[in-house]
């Protein structure tokens, strides 16, 4: 469990009842959650901060835990241990007994089905936000044809949310959230609904909106591409737990489990480096990974030894039908063919061996090569396209 940081911030609160402080004053500090969450078996258990203004993509498999903490976040759901802020406030603190509800929340939330009153027109589902906060009905529908303005929906303000394009009612959706001035922006798949060709429309659209919004951002997707260039950093969970985090590059460039490995396209591997060249794989095989982890780059720092990973694109590892000379690159290994998939320009090929793997070659090299189910190949890899690292902090 993360040790729970108690002194991290202010804590001005008396009482369950005191509501965050208005919009104007709660710049400055961001979010910070060091939080526990029980429901049934499943235990939520984190520790990060958000610094305003950051955009941070929250990624991990079904069931990792990413829903569950954008409701604590949203006040949908009490936390079982730890504390919630944001820019000093108290949103939820276990051991003091402050609860902050839904309702009193300085957060705006982007479904992602967008959930949108039907019977409302478009602008006065984005004037409800400011209504729910209290304010008198002609301000707030001000305030939504300010931010239909902004987002460049004057014009669709009388019509019904079925009137309107996948792309509208996203943006829709998000003058709703901002209309409220909330101190702390979530988004749940906030594209999953568009469909290919309005989803690239969007992306660079809502990025530009999400660079322009002061406070915390947080973004629930299962989009790779979506999480690299809508973002500025990258918080990985699985089981209730964070296992990764860093700045996209970084995460794409090493991942640390399988499953980001797979999110990015890589072939990862766990081993052992002992004194001798080769790592020994824990699934089996041995691989040969030229230099040294990225944490002991010195020119005249021994070979690291240890528990590392290593990291192969796919299209670094060729396929061969006979086992390559000596004059081929060091890592040389036997597999069998168990599955081919197009993608786009390229055949990724599944190969079964000691260590299995990920290939990506050409549709003409297929055919060359006669591969199908079944068929036996050598894979090989330069020991200089492999990238091995720590596995650990």
């Amino acid at each position: 469990m993360a040790t729970r940081r108690r002194d991290a911030v202010s804590d001005p609160r008396p009482d369950s009842s005191a509501a965050p402080s208005t919009p104007a004053a709660r710049r400055g500090s961001g979010l910070v959650v060091d939080a526990t969450l029980q429901r049934g078996t499943f235990c939520l258990d984190v520790d990060f901060d958000v610094a305003p203004g950051e955009v941070l993509g929250v990624l991990g498999p079904n069931g990792a835990g990413k829903t569950t903490l954008l409701r604590a976040l949203a006040g949908l759901t009490a936390l079982t241990a730890g504390r919630i802020t944001l820019d000093g406030d108290r949103l939820d603190d276990s051991d003091a007994g402050v609860f902050i509800p839904a309702d009193r929340r300085p957060v705006g939330f982007v479904f992602q089905n967008y959930r949108l009153f039907p019977h409302l027109s478009v602008l006065d589902n984005v004037a409800f936000a400011p209504r729910s906060r209290r304010m008198g009905r002609s301000s707030s529908r001000q305030a939504a044809e300010k931010w239909l303005e902004r987002l460049g929906l004057r014009e669709l303000g009388d019509r019904k949310p079925a009137q309107l394009s996948g792309g509208q009612a996203q943006r829709v959706a998000l003058a709703r959230a901002l209309a409220a001035e909330p101190g702390l922006l979530l988004l749940d798949e906030p594209l999953a609904a568009l469909d290919a060709r309005t989803r690239l429309e969007v992306r660079a659209e809502l990025r530009r909106h999400l660079e322009e919004f002061p406070g915390p951002t947080l973004i629930v997707t299962h989009d790779p591409l979506e999480a690299m260039v809508m973002t500025d950093r990258l918080l990985v969970i699985e089981d209730g737990r964070i296992v990764q985090q860093g700045t996209p590059a970084a995460v794409a460039r090493r991942p640390a489990t399988q499953y980001v490995a797979r999110l990015v396209g890589l072939n990862l591997y766990a081993g052992t480096r002992g004194d001798a060249a080769g790592i020994q794989l824990d699934d089996g095989g041995t691989l040969t990974a030229a230099g040294q982890p990225r944490a002991h780059q010195a020119r005249d720092a021994p070979p690291p030894t240890g528990r590392v990973l290593l990291a192969v694109r796919p299209s670094a590892i060729a396929v061969h039908t006979t086992r390559p000379d000596h004059s081929s690159p060091r890592n040389v290994w036997p597999g069998t063919v168990s599955g081919l998939e197009l993608l786009t320009d390229r055949v990724r090929v599944q190969v079964t061996g000691a260590p299995s793997a990920l290939v990506d070659i050409t549709p003409a090299a297929v055919a060359d090569l006669g591969l199908s189910n079944g068929t036996p190949v050598w894979l090989s890899a330069k020991a200089t396209d492999i990238d091995i690292y720590s596995d650990g902090p």
